[in-house]
Order: C-alpha cells, then sequence, then structure tokens
C-alpha cells in the first residue's frame, strides 16, 4: 500500500555512500554545536562561520529536514554497521534524538509553532526517526509519540472546509498552500488517516494544480471575496504531494504521480554540461530557498523504486536523482577551518562546500570568504543520501 521511505539493506553505488557519508560530516561538524553548551543537546548553526551561534536567526524547519537527513545516514549505518563519522563519535540516529530534543529546548519548550508546514515536517521527520530507532531495537519512541500528539491535532484543526478544502499554512489562517497541505496529507497517509489524506490531495488538484505545465502552484487565498491564487511554481511543493500520492496508492493516485515525474522533468530542469552533458534540477536559491529542491530529490527517490510506477517514469525519476547528485558533487569545494573559525588550509576532510546550484561551481555562488547557509547543505547532503538509495 504505502511506498518505502527508507531501503531494507544497503543500496545504491558505493561511491554514492561515500560521498553522503562526507557530507554528513561536513554539516554535522561545522554546522553542529550544542545549544548554548549544555551537555546532551544538539543544534545545526544556521549560517557559518558565526561565533554567534546562539543569536542566530530560528529556522525550525530547517531543523526539522537535518532530522530527515541524520535518519537518512543513520539508516545506512544501520545497514552497514559502521558510524558515518567514525566509531568515536555518536551515531546519526543518537544526533537525530538529541536534535529532536533540543528542537523543543530553543522553540520555547514546546514543539508547536506557528506554520504549519514547519510543524509537518518535524512530525514526518521524527515519523522515520522511530522507525530507525525501531530498526535498531532502540528505547525511545514514547518521547516521539507525545511529539506526534501535540503535533497531530494542529493538522487536524488547520485542515478545514474553509475555501473547499485544504491545510492553512500559519496560524493566521489567511493562507491555504501546497507547502503546508501537502506535508500534511503525507502525515495523515503515514498514521493511518488514508481518507483525510485523501481530501487534501484532491483540494490540491482542484484549487492549485496547474494543467498547461502539470505542477502545482503555490497557495490561495480570498480577497474581496474571491478566490486569488499565489501562481508561483517552486521545486518543492511538488516534492510532498508525489510523496503522498505514493504513500496512497491506488490507480488514479499511481497515474498523477507519474505524471507529475514527467512534468518536473520537463519544466524544472537545467541543463549542466560535463563530458556528457546532463539533466538536472533547477534549485531555488538561498534562505528557506536553499531546501527547496533537495525535499523534491527525496520523493523522486521514492518514485525510483516504486515498482507501481511505470518503468519509464521510474527511469526518470533515477536519473533526475542521480544527475542533480552529480553537478552538486562535481562542483563541491573545500575549506579547512581554524578552532576560532577563520578559513585555514584544508584536508581531504575539511569543510565539504556544495554550491546552491548543480549547474555551477560552488566557488561561484559561495567565493572564499563568504558564509555558507546551513540550507543549502542540507539541500546537497539530503540530494546525495538520494542518490546512495537508488538501486
Amino acid at each position: 500500500m504505502s511506498a518505502p521511505d527508507a531501503p531494507s539493506g544497503t543500496s545504491g553505488t558505493p561511491h554514492w555512500a561515500v560521498r553522503a557519508d562526507r557530507a554528513a560530516r561536513s554539516v554535522t561538524r561545522h554546522f553542529g554545536r550544542r545549544f548554548l553548551f549544555l551537555p546532551g543537546t544538539h543544534l545545526a548553526a544556521s549560517i557559518r562561520p558565526s561565533s554567534r551561534f546562539p543569536g542566530q536567526p530560528w529556522n525550525y524547519w530547517w531543523q526539522a529536514h537535518y532530522v530527515d537527513c541524520l535518519v537518512d545516514t543513520g539508516l545506512r549505518e544501520l545497514a552497514t554497521g559502521s558510524r558515518f563519522d567514525g566509531g568515536d563519535r555518536p551515531s546519526a540516529g543518537r544526533l537525530a534524538s538529541r536534535l529532536v530534543t533540543t528542537i523543543r529546548v530553543r522553540n520555547g519548550l514546546r514543539y508547536a509553532n506557528s506554520y504549519y508546514d514547519d510543524m509537518a515536517w518535524l512530525a514526518l521527520a521524527t515519523l522515520r526517526l522511530d522507525s530507525l530507532a525501531e530498526r535498531a531495537h532502540k528505547p525511545g519512541r514514547r518521547r516521539n509519540a507525545r511529539l506526534q500528539e501535540t503535533l497531530s491535532p494542529q493538522f487536524e484543526s488547520a485542515s478545514t472546509e474553509h475555501m473547499g478544502g485544504g491545510t492553512f499554512w500559519s496560524t493566521k489562517r489567511d493562507f491555504k498552500n501546497t507547502p503546508a497541505t501537502a506535508p500534511v496529507a503525507l502525515h495523515f497517509a503515514r498514521t493511518g488517516k488514508p481518507e483525510r489524506a485523501q481530501r487534501l490531495l484532491d483540494w490540491l488538484d482542484a484549487t492549485l494544480y496547474e494543467p498547461n505545465r502539470g505542477l502545482y502552484l503555490d497557495g490561495a487565498r480570498i480577497q474581496e471575496g474571491r478566490l486569488v491564487l499565489a501562481e508561483e511554481v517552486y521545486t518543492y511543493n511538488q516534492g510532498p504531494v508525489l510523496g503522498a500520492l505514493l504513500e496512497l496508492g491506488g490507480d488514479a493516485n499511481l497515474a498523477r504521480a507519474a505524471a507529475l515525474v514527467d512534468s518536473v522533468a520537463a519544466h524544472l530542469t537545467v541543463r549542466w554540461t560535463d563530458t556528457r552533458g546532463k539533466l538536472a534540477l533547477r534549485c531555488e536559491g538561498t534562505g528557506d530557498g536553499g531546501l527547496f529542491t533537495g525535499i523534491l530529490v527525496r520523493y523522486l527517490a521514492l518514485a525510483s523504486a516504486d515498482v507501481r510506477l511505470p518503468a519509464a517514469t521510474r527511469t526518470t525519476a533515477r536519473e533526475l536523482v542521480l544527475d542533480t547528485a552529480e553537478g552538486l558533487w562535481a562542483g563541491r569545494t573545500t575549506r579547512g577551518v581554524s578552532p576560532n573559525g577563520t578559513t585555514a588550509k584544508y584536508d581531504d576532510d575539511g569543510w565539504l562546500i556544495f554550491s546552491t546550484e548543480p549547474q555551477r561551481p560552488a566557488t561561484e555562488t559561495y567565493p572564499a570568504g563568504t558564509a555558507v547557509e546551513l540550507s543549502t547543505q542540507l539541500q546537497a547532503w539530503m540530494v546525495l543520501e538520494a542518490a546512495a538509495r537508488i538501486r
């Protein structure tokens, strides 16, 4: 019924797993910190280098995707029996558990915030973390169960019949959009509420689906008594829609999923040149946009392995994942960082920096001496993990 969210064993080619490990080490070593120097805590800085970690902007949903990336790495650790950062350092799963706890501390001792999409991403990530813990026969599920018990009612409250359906984006309740509706639908689908999930997908299809391109628009609001669409098309909006369609399954949903993969390939790609020339997914810059394409790639990897989809669709999804990963890996650069945070001579396992775009090198998008945003590095790590899962 549901599409698997992780491999049951070793998958992908070995070099992609090695590359994903390097990305994991780079992010966890150079962005990961204790929060306020408290033992047992873990949180990522939003920008590096910086000596003002406690005062940095709070990006709740970036941290949620950091949890997801750590779960990806933890699943590979479980399959291989070796830790991504050596046997004397915490496992990815342990770091993820610390991170979930620290998110609550940093967020004022609560998991709820003002944005339903933020909460949905954290809820989805912790579902996967629970699955990892169960596979590893580790305790600790009750803590994340309480998180689900806290956040699930938020999603039910935000998914109303106002505007015909959909999920509000924020507690202002003046805008419903794909970024909230799609991950909430996916959460409903993964927590035994398929009817609610299907209603949200049907609302997206009726309200925000743009048939000329076969993609989902950003959102809708009521202005002066009429429905007004936010007509921007972003890469990440397509990802959780695809994931929810696969999770629910059924002929109609799978047909929509296959069409969506084809539309992504037709309209959301760029050409980057190597000896063969490849088609990679376009990226959406820095800030929040620095995560967008990584999210889409996560669900394209699921599509590539879903035997319910046509073989041509699976091939398209596979090529988009691998070619995007190849572009980001080819464009990487490396910096060394001294203990005081300044640039220093690097070694082979120094601070690995990925570009914001697969068709441009990191030396262009992050010139020497510039600060690097967490979102873009999580995106690259997410893409490399997706490539490591490709069979």
